[in-house]
């Protein structure tokens, strides 16, 4: 078969820009979803990537206290200790209470998600590459990188964030007290339904709203590198510099977003703790 064949044969099986994407967006999931909500699927591509940042935070952080010194900090250290500050200030300023656990579940919620999403830097034909040369594209049909690209892995998150606000209410408040405030505020004992539903739906609208911004991000993030590493593939001169100067804009952008939605993230579960602290 002459070189301009196999050229040919190739072009022939090279995915559309559309099926590219999607390809791109699936899951590595336990089964195929068929339904909009479906609790049997597990995503394990989300899974394992979050317990992998998880581990990677826990050690950084571990090598971070086990070399602090008392005399002039070096760079990890410094960086480190930049990082707890403005965690820990910020827990002060919003939290009016015990912060012993608050301040530390702050600082591990900025680096985890800080750490999820940094994932998203990485090439995005990477592990599709990786897979194809050892041959085991048929074990990894799809794989994706970034959790909180992922709905149910920001979901979640949220709502461990949730099972602490209703915690901190019944620590602060007492069960009486918390089941009274739900009923009661903010208008009083006599519109007790009304207030009901509208303390509801501001629990719920907190969660969703928490786990939605956060994908949101991450997922217009990973659809623009996909949408980038295209323009790359077309063979032009204007494609390929097009390609390189996008993807360098955005990559430098995408820093930005990268820490900014780990610390809005950060914030809000001070914010949604703190709140706890307070009565209406």
């Amino acid at each position: 078969m002459t070189t301009e064949a196999i050229a040919g044969a190739a072009a022939e099986h090279a995915p559309t820009a559309s099926e590219y994407i999607v390809h791109h967006l699936g899951h590595l999931s336990t089964k195929h979803q068929d339904k909009i909500i479906d609790f049997s699927i597990l995503n394990m591509d989300t899974i394992f990537w979050s317990v992998f940042a998880g581990v990677v935070g826990c050690l950084v952080m571990y090598m971070a206290a086990r070399k602090a010194t008392s005399g002039v900090p070096g760079r990890f250290q410094a960086a480190v200790e930049m990082v707890y500050e403005m965690v820990d200030n910020q827990a002060k300023s919003i939290v009016h209470g015990d912060r012993s656990f608050i301040a530390p579940l702050a600082l591990t919620i900025f680096v985890w998600v800080a750490l999820m999403n940094s994932l998203d830097f990485l090439p995005v034909d990477m592990f599709s590459g990786l897979f194809s040369y050892f041959g085991i594209e048929h074990i990894f049909p799809h794989h994706r990188v970034v959790p909180t690209a992922d709905l149910n892995g920001t979901m979640g998150i949220a709502l461990g964030v949730f099972a602490l606000m209703i915690y901190y209410n019944l620590k602060i408040k007492g069960v009486g007290g918390f089941i009274h405030e739900l009923f009661a505020a903010p208008f009083g004992i006599w519109l007790a339904p009304f207030n009901l539903l509208l303390n509801v739906i501001e629990f719920a609208a907190k969660t969703v709203s928490l786990a939605m911004r956060l994908f949101g991000n991450m997922f217009a993030g990973e659809l623009l590198f996909l949408l980038i590493a295209l323009l790359g593939s077309t063979a032009t001169v204007f494609g390929f510099a097009g390609h390189v100067l996008a993807g360098t804009i955005w990559a430098i952008f995408h820093i930005l977003i990268v820490f900014l939605q780990a610390f809005i993230f950060m914030m809000l579960t001070l914010v949604y703790i703190g709140q706890a602290h307070e009565g209406h």
